[in-house]
């Protein structure tokens, strides 16, 4: 697979992502349905936590130089957080968007927590793959380049998602 080729594929499949949770959010609300999602929100939480935890074990590995668990760890993560993406995609398509009732101070941190935890998972989709392709292809300069941008931000996104998670379905004000 040539660049070209390849960097015109992550850019349709992140269109494709963005265009389709963007969707379901456009156009939320509950759906009939015999499908029980109500476990979905949890399992969503632990998958961003599992999530986490292989991007941290990856960098370590990487840092130690043990490339076969750093490899481990990063195409890990990434089919953690496609289960996840697939898992959410699933829950809001059936149960739609649940709305955020706090009041006070509390408000403002979640909804800052939440549009930067969007707009950088929609950041995030071009970003994983374009890294991912690069070590694939075994250009490591390429790779380090831009993994030095996609590991906070992925970070950030994955921890941000469990404290999305925990202020909706388990804050108690």
């Amino acid at each position: 697979m040539n660049d070209r080729v390849a960097f015109v594929t992550i850019a349709a499949l992140t269109l494709v992502v963005v265009a389709l949770v963007g969707g379901l959010m456009a156009t939320s609300g509950t759906r009939a349905s015999t499908l029980d999602v109500t476990a979905l929100p949890l399992i969503n939480a632990c998958l961003n936590s599992l999530s986490a935890g292989l991007l941290a074990i990856g960098w370590l590995s990487v840092r130690r130089r043990r490339i076969v668990a750093h490899v481990t760890c990063m195409l890990s993560a990434f089919a953690v957080s496609t289960l996840f993406l697939l898992s959410y995609v699933t829950y809001h398509y059936h149960a739609g968007s649940r709305p955020f009732t706090a009041q006070g101070w509390i408000r403002p941190v979640y909804f800052t927590l939440l549009i930067t935890h969007i707009v950088l998972a929609a950041a995030i989709v071009p970003l994983a793959l374009t890294t991912i392709y690069h070590g694939w292809r075994t250009r490591f300069d390429r790779h380090v380049r831009i993994a030095r941008w996609t590991l906070p931000l992925w970070l950030y996104v994955s921890v941000t998602g469990v404290l999305v998670y925990w202020l909706l379905y388990r804050w108690i004000a």
